[in-house]
This record gives structure tokens, sequence and C-alpha cells, in this order.
């Protein structure tokens, strides 16, 4: 056990502002609060490649524009206040290999799984299934649930 009596203590989430990853932080939040566990809600950014001679222009506020997402998604999630619990990260990195290395830390990994529907759907996307290929640590995958057509 990670600590007295609580067989979870760290519940990491991946959060991107995707439907998924804030029912990801709904779902860690679920499991965390009778666990008496932390959620570790991740959001991760990092600036794009630059090739040798070329110069991008207008690549400023990448970590800025993430912090917001963040700042959205746990509102999203929870409304006005955050669960105490809850312990929000903007972290400069990728995702995929962000969230592995962080799973070493981690009691279990949480994310959204970014189906389209049909055939599409049925896959896991590429940060998803590398985690659950390569984590340190049990990873549940969720979806947004989808919305059930209303009955007369």
């Amino acid at each position: 056990m990670s600590t007295a009596g609580a067989p979870f203590a760290r519940i990491l989430v991946g959060v991107d502002g995707s439907e998924p990853s804030i029912e990801a932080l709904r779902q860690a939040q679920r499991l965390a609060t009778p666990l008496g566990a932390k959620v570790l809600a991740n959001a991760y950014w990092d600036y794009p490649q630059v090739y040798a001679g070329y110069v991008m222009m207008g690549i400023e506020g990448f970590e800025e524009r993430a912090g917001e997402i963040l700042d959205e998604a746990l509102t999203t999630a929870f409304g006005d206040e955050t669960p105490s619990n809850v312990l929000p990260s903007l972290i400069r990195g990728h995702p995929r290999d962000s969230l592995i290395d962080a799973s070493r830390d981690a009691d279990m990994v949480v994310v959204g799984r970014r189906g389209h529907g049909g055939f599409g759907g049925l896959l896991l996307g590429s940060v998803s299934s590398a985690l659950v290929a390569h984590a340190h640590c049990p990873v549940l995958v969720v979806h947004t649930p989808e919305a059930r057509p209303e009955t007369s």
C-alpha cells in the first residue's frame, strides 16, 4: 500500500482539454475520493521541432496556452472550485514520453481515449496505447460517455 490504508496514493491524469481527458479527470476523482488519493492533473506542452536552417515565426505562447487549456479543463470537470486533492501541473515535454516517465511515481494513470466512432473508435490513440504498453503502473483508459437518445 502506498499510504496508510489507502491502496492508491497518486492517480496521474493526462489533460489535453479534450472531452475524453475531462472525463478522465472526473473518473480519476471518483476513484480518488473514497481512497483518499491525490489526483495529479498534468498538462504537457513543448515547442514544435525546428529544423536546422529554419526559424519559425510566432512560436511563442505555447506554455501560456497549455496553462489556459488546463484551467479550462479543470473548470469544465469540477466547476468553479477544483477539489483540494486535485493538483494541477503544467509540464514541458511530449505527453506520451512524459506520462510514461511520470507513471514510475504514480499508483495509476487515467487518460482519455479519442475514439472517432465506427472502426476508428475501436482503436486507442497513440498516447493511450503507449501507456497501456509501457506505463509502470495500472492504466485506465476512459472515453466520453455517449449521449443517450431520449425516449418517450
